[in-house]
C-alpha cells in the first residue's frame, strides 16, 4: 500500500458483514436519558455497515464486489436484497436464516449528525461456509466491521490468500485480540475508536508530532501496518508503518445526513485498493465519495455512482 498507483482497473473486494434495515425519524435535538422528544416522520431504508460498505465498493467503487452476511426470512431480509442487487453487489453468498433482519434505530439532529442502536438479529448468524471461503481466496481486498461476531471476521482473515489486504473498519469500536491485531493489513476507524483501541490518549512524548490524532495514530502502527483515521469534515489522516502521516482533506459540502458516509469511505477505500491505488489516493477518492453521501438522506440510498464521484473529484475535466 505504499507503493506508487497503478493502471485503473476492476479489482475484488469482499464484503463480510453485517446488513440492517434503518428505522430513521429527524429529531430538533438528541434526546438526553428519560426524555421524549417528537420527531418528523419515520423512514425506512436499507442500511447496515456492512451492506452499505458493499453498495458503496460497487456502485461509487466499481468494483467486482461479492457480500458475506445474513437476513432473516422476513420482508426487510427482500429490501436489503434488492438494495444489494440494484448497485451491482453479488448476493449469492448470502444466507437467510430463522431470525429477524437486523435493525438500526436512528435519529438524525438538523446539522446531519446522527445516533443508533443497532438490534443484530440476523446479523449474529453469519459464517464462513465453503462458498464464502472460496470467493474470499479470490480476493484482492476483505474488508470488515465489527457488527457481526469477531470469529466470523477472522475465519474471514484465514480464509484469504496470500497478498490479499484485510482491511477492518472496527466499528463499532470493542477489544481486539491479539489474533485479529496479528492478521490485519489496515486498519479504519474514527477518532473515538481510535482512542479506544489505542487505549486512551497517547503519550506527547511517545512520538515526535505535537498533533493528538498523530500521536494515536502512531500508537496503533505499533500493532497494525497501516492506518486510516477518519475525521469528519476534517477529512482523514493516513498513517503507514515507514512513511510520514498524510492529511487528507475532505471537500466542504453541505451536511443533510451523515448516516452513511463512513460507510461510504470504506466501500471506495477497498474499491480504491483493490484497483490499484496507493493508500493515500485511495483515502483521497474515498473522501469525496463520503462528502457526497452526506449530501443526501440515508444509507445505501446516499452512495452516489462512480462518475458521481469522478466528476466531483475532477471538475476540470468536464467538457
Amino acid at each position: 500500500m505504499t507503493g506508487s498507483s497503478q493502471a485503473a482497473r476492476r479489482g475484488r473486494v469482499v464484503v463480510v458483514g453485517s446488513a440492517n434495515v434503518d428505522l430513521v425519524v429527524d429529531v430538533p435535538r438528541h434526546p438526553g436519558g428519560g426524555e421524549t422528544i417528537l420527531g418528523g416522520d419515520l423512514r425506512r431504508s436499507p442500511g447496515g455497515k456492512g451492506a452499505n460498505q458493499a453498495v458503496a465498493a460497487a456502485r461509487a467503487g466499481g468494483a467486482d464486489t461479492s457480500f458475506v452476511g445474513a437476513l432473516g426470512r422476513d420482508e426487510s431480509g427482500e429490501l436489503l436484497l434488492a438494495s444489494l442487487d440494484r448497485a451491482g453487489v453479488r448476493t449469492d453468498l448470502v444466507e437467510r436464516v430463522e431470525a429477524p433482519t437486523g435493525t438500526a434505530l436512528i435519529t438524525v439532529s438538523p446539522d446531519g449528525e446522527n445516533a443508533i442502536v443497532v438490534a443484530p438479529g440476523a446479523n449474529s448468524h453469519v459464517r464462513i461456509g465453503a462458498a464464502q471461503a472460496d470467493r474470499l481466496a479470490a480476493a484482492d481486498v476483505v474488508l470488515a466491521q465489527l457488527e457481526i461476531p469477531l470469529d466470523v471476521v477472522l475465519a474471514a482473515a484465514a480464509a484469504r490468500r496470500p497478498g490479499a489486504v484485510l482491511a477492518l473498519n472496527a466499528a463499532p469500536s470493542r477489544d481486539l485480540p491479539d489474533e485479529m491485531w496479528a492478521a490485519l493489513d489496515l486498519l479504519v476507524v474514527n477518532e473515538h475508536e481510535a482512542l479506544d483501541l489505542a487505549g486512551g490518549p497517547a503519550d506527547p512524548a511517545g512520538t515526535a508530532s505535537p498533533d493528538p490524532v498523530e500521536r494515536l495514530a502512531a500508537v496503533l502502527l505499533e500493532r497494525v501496518p497501516a492506518v486510516v483515521v477518519t475525521l469528519g469534515g476534517a477529512g482523514c489522516l493516513v498513517a503507514q508503518r515507514g512513511a510520514a502521516p498524510v492529511r487528507v482533506p475532505a471537500p466542504r459540502v453541505d451536511a443533510v445526513d451523515t448516516t452513511g458516509a463512513g460507510d461510504t469511505f470504506c466501500g471506495v477505500l477497498a474499491a480504491a485498493l483493490a484497483g490499484g491505488s496507493t493508500l493515500v489516493d485511495a483515502a483521497r477518492t474515498a473522501s469525496f465519495a463520503g462528502a457526497l453521501a452526506v449530501t443526501r438522506p440515508g444509507a445505501q440510498d446516499a452512495v452516489p455512482t462512480a462518475d458521481e464521484v469522478t466528476t466531483f473529484a475532477h471538475p476540470e475535466q468536464l467538457p
